[in-house]
């Protein structure tokens, strides 16, 4: 069986070297850097599974870097594992495209566990993708692909945002629970991952904003509901 192969960018070599080290304990395979740049360029001519980037590096930060792999890549996994720990910045973090984010000091365990929800939720959704299409107003969505459609316009949707999307569709006109998503899609509830979903509605609406007639409307106190007038 093929080892998973992990991107890991982080600028304290000592840090790094423990946590390859960790991992390669763990059946993975991986590759470390220590600055952005390195990591870019080994990204763009090598398969990997997931990303864990640090966010304070030298030559090229983190979200810089996250934001490259994301035009590169929509689907790939990225953990943030960083010591900035303000909420503006874990949401700087989530806008980045992020779908996890650790914050320092954490335990092996901790991280272990993040990364194994995260590749367990990609292989489930893989293994049980259904060739299916949402009709969103003038849009069609087609979560095998990750797709939104609007005529000849595309847009390719993140693992997440296609998660979230298709949890709507998959409840259209009705609300969609907050945390049977968060629990769904994020695994955890808690404070910070809610403040990433809000960051993935808000870019669902964008892309859904060329037909008035639909709308993501916030249930107080309930969670989300896709709505077509």
């Amino acid at each position: 069986m093929q080892k998973l192969r992990i991107l890991l960018v982080e600028d304290d070599e000592n840090l790094g070297t423990l946590l390859r080290e960790y991992l390669i304990a763990k059946s993975y395979e991986v590759d470390l850097f220590v600055n952005g740049e390195k990591a870019y360029k080994s990204f763009v001519r090598t398969h990997y599974d997931l990303c864990i980037l640090d966010i304070m590096m030298p030559v090229k930060d983190g979200y810089t870097l996250a934001r490259e792999i994301r035009i590169t890549s929509g689907e790939i996994p990225i953990i943030f594992l960083t010591a900035k720990s303000m909420k503006e910045d874990i949401i700087e973090g989530f806008k980045a495209g992020a779908d996890d984010y650790i914050t320092k000091p954490f335990s092996m365990e901790e991280l272990i566990f993040r990364v194994e929800a995260i590749l367990r939720r990609i292989k489930k959704d893989t293994k049980g993708a259904m060739l299916n299409e949402y009709k969103i107003g003038a849009y069609m969505f087609y979560p095998n692909t990750q797709m939104l459609k609007l005529g000849k316009q595309e847009q390719k949707l993140t693992t997440k945002e296609s998660d979230l999307l298709k949890l709507l569709c998959a409840n259209k006109n009705n609300v969609l629970d907050r945390n049977y998503a968060l629990k769904t899609i994020w695994i955890d509830d808690n404070y910070f991952n809610a403040r990433s979903m809000d960051v993935y509605v808000a870019k669902l609406r964008k892309y859904l904003k060329d037909d008035p007639k639909v709308q993501i409307i916030n249930v107080h106190g309930k969670g989300f509901k896709l709505v077509e007038s």
